[in-house]
């Protein structure tokens, strides 16, 4: 056992796992799809524990662009189910998270009228990129046609307009003044993605008594009637008998199966990067849109009002899921020429950038196919040896699709178990979506009967839509003290680690809250962090201290 372990004493969960030793189904990877896929089968009355090896929601979940979209780039590959699945589960959230998926205009800006109409066939027959040749007016309408098909759903999203370039400069007049048109549609924005897939990993354990979930245990082998588990916080390792392994690794899933016993070669991600600017100006030139454009490279890139700051990304580079992730200087250097593209009269410098994050995306293998190019859709591999457990391989995937995903992967077990599906998620509210005020009177209404109308009222309400309710309540059974000011508060702490599973400062001001993101999580904060948990975690002065360089660094 490491030093850094040897103040850490048994989670409740990780025992509880270790002395049942069963359960039906083990879901490895506790990504949004295999949390999608665990809160489906709990709902089923299916026995499931659902590890990974890091915390919930930290890998290629915690890297997104924050956006629920229906991917309008992917009619050019020719995905037209992935398309459709993708707008109608859109709508669906906007209705059942309401508290985390918002609806986001997103404007194009487009520099001639018929660019790319000999190319684009080409590129959809053969999907290689070949030289950039930016999409025309004449292309992107057609798009944008096919999208409002897609979008149909009773008017969830306006259609798309169209406007020329005096308009368009007079709505957002520090765009380039070269452009002749701007395309402006609605897609949807999750403020929150590591709340959201917390929400739903709650929902899944409420669902069943039999469904558990555990961070930081990691599957390190495969028997003939189970998984070998290593809790990575105390360094125990424990057997899990189980009838049905599912691998949601997400980029991880070939390393998975390695570590399972099998070599497999099902997947190819790229490394997506991003920055967070606090950059007023850049802010106000968005209009509180989103402005999403081909760069000059052909890559689509995005920059994106998000918490009071600007969301620069992303890249699509090959990378080895072997290595960690991590935005580069180049990578930089490349969002500021693509903010001088659009923007050219606003200046950036690395003062202004507040967070940077990279993650992989869980892409399949792709040889020789561009990566903008390789599909974002998703297919189940099943691996059954005489003796041992079924595998099922997740291959691909994307954070809007995450239900149907789940409903689909939950479908493949059930068939393996031989049980029915008894209960849908479809149109089924999501954790703190459940009653959630929809007009700006009836939330002031909320947050008055509820948790306050006040700075920390607003602030649970936004980090947890209506189960705020219960976070109040819990505050106020006890002392509670500020921690960074009026954002976090140790009774808060105490429930992150009651409720939440946080093991570390990390798990706090990464996917517990948007600290981080902001770039609010500066030395005090999390020395203070640090501070208030030890005496709930149990942590020394030497392990504290390590919490605090550990989170520091990431």
């Amino acid at each position: 056992m490491s030093d850094r372990n040897s103040t850490v004493m048994e989670r409740e969960g990780v025992r509880a796992a270790r002395e049942s030793g069963r359960t039906s189904v083990v879901v490895i990877g506790a990504g949004i799809n295999g949390i999608s896929t665990f809160r489906d089968l709990a709902m089923q009355g299916v026995d499931v524990l659902l590890i990974d090896r890091g915390d919930f929601a930290s890998g290629a979940t915690a890297a997104s662009s924050h956006m629920i979209h229906g991917g309008i780039r992917y009619l050019e590959n020719g995905e037209f189910r992935l398309v459709k699945e993708s707008v109608q589960e859109r709508n669906g959230l906007l209705k059942i998270a309401p508290h985390y998926v918002k609806p986001l205009e997103t404007t194009i800006p487009i520099y001639s009228t018929f660019s790319g109409i000999l190319t684009a066939p080409l590129r959809f027959l053969t999907h290689r990129q070949g030289k950039p040749q930016e999409r025309g007016a004449f292309l992107i309408k057609l798009g944008l046609t096919l999208y409002d098909t897609f979008s149909r759903d009773g008017g969830s999203v306006p259609r798309h307009r169209f406007l020329g370039r005096k308009k368009s400069l007079a709505q957002l007049p520090k765009l380039d003044a070269n452009i002749k048109y701007t395309a402006t549609y609605y897609d949807a924005s999750v403020h929150d993605p590591e709340r959201l897939a917390l929400d739903v990993l709650r929902d899944g354990e409420s669902a069943h008594p039999g469904a558990r979930a555990l961070n930081y245990v990691e599957a390190v082998g495969l028997d003939d009637d189970g998984v070998r588990l290593h809790d990575r916080e105390t360094g125990v390792e424990f057997h899990i008998s189980a009838d049905v392994v599912v691998n949601a690794s997400g980029p991880w899933t070939d390393l998975t199966n390695e570590a399972l016993g099998t070599d497999t070669a099902f997947m190819g991600g790229t490394k997506g990067s991003h920055i967070v600017l606090d950059h007023p100006e850049l802010l106000e030139a968005t209009g509180g849109r989103e402005i999403f454009f081909e760069h000059s490279d052909g890559r689509i890139v995005l920059i994106y009002p998000l918490k009071g700051r600007v969301l620069v990304g992303t890249t699509d580079l090959e990378a080895d899921p072997r290595e960690p992730a991590r935005c580069t200087e180049e990578e930089v250097d490349y969002f500021f020429d693509l903010i001088g593209h659009v923007f050219p009269t606003i200046s950036v410098d690395r003062s202004q950038i507040v967070y940077r994050y990279s993650g992989i995306r869980p892409l399949p293998h792709h040889d020789d196919t561009a990566p903008g190019f390789v599909s974002r859709d998703y297919r189940i591999e099943r691996r059954k040896e005489a003796g041992s457990p079924a595998v099922f391989s997740l291959v691909g995937g994307k954070w809007t699709t995450f239900r149907a995903l789940g409903e689909n992967l939950a479908d493949h077990v059930l068939e393996e178990l031989g049980r029915q599906r008894v209960a849908s998620t479809v149109g089924v509210r999501i954790g703190g979506g459940n009653g959630y005020p929809r007009t700006p009177r009836r939330r002031i209404e909320w947050l008055r009967q509820n948790v306050g109308d006040t700075d920390r009222g607003r602030t649970l309400f936004v980090r947890y839509g209506t189960r705020a309710a219960d976070v109040a309540d819990f505050l106020a059974e006890g002392d509670d003290e500020q921690v960074v000011g009026d954002a976090l508060s140790t009774r808060e702490l105490a429930w992150m680690v009651e409720r939440e599973q946080v093991c570390h400062v990390s798990d706090v001001i990464f996917r517990r809250t948007s600290l981080a993101f902001t770039g609010d999580a500066d030395a005090t904060a999390v020395q203070a962090i640090a501070g208030a948990l030890a005496p709930l975690l149990g942590w020394d002065a030497a392990r504290t201290e390590s919490e605090i360089d550990a989170a520091s660094t990431q």
